[in-house]
């Protein structure tokens, strides 16, 4: 435990990535690696939280489209991530892992109304804290749910899990000549105009001095590397 570079992180998972190879929906497979991944550095002695997207259900953007009002459309996407957050804790208790949901909307049947010194008594306990529903409020994604509840915790860090293994020049994806950078402030961030989370997430951060590591998360012993300090991925500060 002495060696523990993070003693207590937020760690931010895309919707998206509970998909897997799959088009829609949630990948069992995926979870179950997921949830290794996270125990292993539950043993270790980091207090985990986790924030997730509901991109693989439902996200709030749609609605416009669909004719549906934003904030009721952001609303949906909410429910979304509830889905999510019910799901990995699932998974994470097939593992082993004692955990505890709590809710930015309340749903007792489902989780515990979002209470920060709670949240701060389950981590001290061990327990792996999944917050749903991101804030709470419409117009504010799930990227500024993770910065904000990271903050209200007292996180070391932020850790963006993601398909790439960091932050590029470019989307590596579509440009091959894309180069990966391994540190970067956040002003150089933000004057490079780099997609690192969106614009309000990202000031959160900075005004409260919180790193922020965008990595890949699919990539097995990744988490466990970087909180034992390794080198993975790219760090804003």
């Amino acid at each position: 435990m002495n060696t523990l570079k993070y003693k207590r992180i937020l760690l931010k998972l895309s919707g998206e990535s509970l998909m897997g190879n799959k088009s829609y929906g949630i990948d069992s497979d995926r979870l179950t690696e997921y949830a290794i991944d996270i125990k292993k550095i539950i043993e270790l002695g980091v207090e985990v939280a986790i924030v997730i997207g509901g991109g693989n259900i439902y996200r709030g953007i749609q609605a416009e489209q669909m004719g549906i009002d934003r904030v009721q459309g952001d609303y949906m996407g909410m429910l979304a991530t509830c889905i999510n957050s019910m799901a990995l804790q699932a998974a994470l208790e097939k593992a082993g892992v004692y955990t505890r949901l709590q809710t930015a909307i309340k749903m007792e049947q489902i989780g515990e109304p979002y209470i920060k010194r709670r949240a701060v008594r389950h981590l001290e306990k061990g327990r792996v804290v999944i917050f749903a529903a991101g804030t709470g409020n419409p117009y504010f994604t799930t990227d500024t749910a993770a910065s904000l509840r990271a903050i209200e915790i007292e996180a070391d860090v932020v850790l963006k899990g993601t398909r790439v293994d960091g932050i590029y020049t470019a989307d590596p994806e579509k440009d091959a000549t894309a180069t990966k950078y391994d540190t970067l402030t956040f002003t150089e961030a933000y004057e490079k105009n780099l997609n690192v989370m969106d614009m309000t997430a990202f000031t959160l951060c900075k005004e409260n001095n919180l790193p922020i590591i965008v990595f890949d998360m699919n990539k097995k012993e990744n988490l466990y590397n970087l909180v034992n300090g390794a080198q993975v991925g790219t760090i804003v500060k």
